[in-house]
């Protein structure tokens, strides 16, 4: 069903994680919505109703943060224990980008070259300790001042699920090479080869 979809990763990206969690692609979607409408000037909240509130907790509970539609982006994540080992792991990493995709986080990532597919389409290979999770599938994460995070090449990051609590965990991340780090920072590869010329 899917193979006539190859060389179009937007129609490939409907059928993105399907078996395991079919309301993916609609969620990702919404969430993806918010974020073009930010990054237009306009209001996010306007597009996602459900974001007024995340803003507003993050504001009323880490004042330590700026937090506005200038600073902070809105993008989705899956969890996975140990993603990469299908074939279709080259597909998998862009269709969650083509979904509006930010980052993956899991307990192990199952190949090496799923991990650099994901850097290369500008998301972060987050990890997190075995065991149970701070979060459920729908909550809100922020993740404060993640790119100086990158740059400055930290490991353990801090992350907050967003909800009464606001309770803190810790994500991390394997070592990235400064090109890795690059890429991520301009958001895809394509983008660090054109910056680079």
């Amino acid at each position: 069903e899917t193979s006539s979809y190859r060389s179009n990763p937007l129609g490939l990206a409907e059928f993105a994680l399907s078996r395991k969690d079919p309301e993916y692609v609609g969620k990702a979607k919404e969430v993806q919505k918010a974020e073009k409408a930010r990054e237009a000037g306009q209001n996010p909240v306007d597009a996602l109703p459900e974001v007024g509130g995340v803003f507003e907790a993050l504001k009323s509970n880490l004042p330590q943060y700026k937090i506005d539609n200038d600073t902070v982006g809105i993008g989705s994540t899956i969890f996975a224990v140990k993603p990469g080992d299908g074939s279709a792991r080259e597909q998998a990493a862009s269709c969650q980008k083509v979904l509006g995709g930010w980052a993956n986080i899991a307990c192990e990532y199952a190949t090496k070259r799923y991990r650099s597919n994901l850097i290369n389409w500008g998301m972060l290979p987050f990890i997190v300790d075995k065991g149970e999770l701070p979060f459920a599938n729908g909550d809100y994460i922020f993740i404060p001042e993640i790119t100086k995070a990158v740059k400055e090449k930290a490991s353990t990051i801090q992350a907050f699920v967003v909800n009464k609590d606001m309770k803190p965990f810790e994500l991390k991340m394997d070592e990235l090479t400064d090109d890795e780090r690059q890429i991520i920072l301009d958001g895809c590869l394509i983008n660090f080869y054109r910056n680079s010329r």
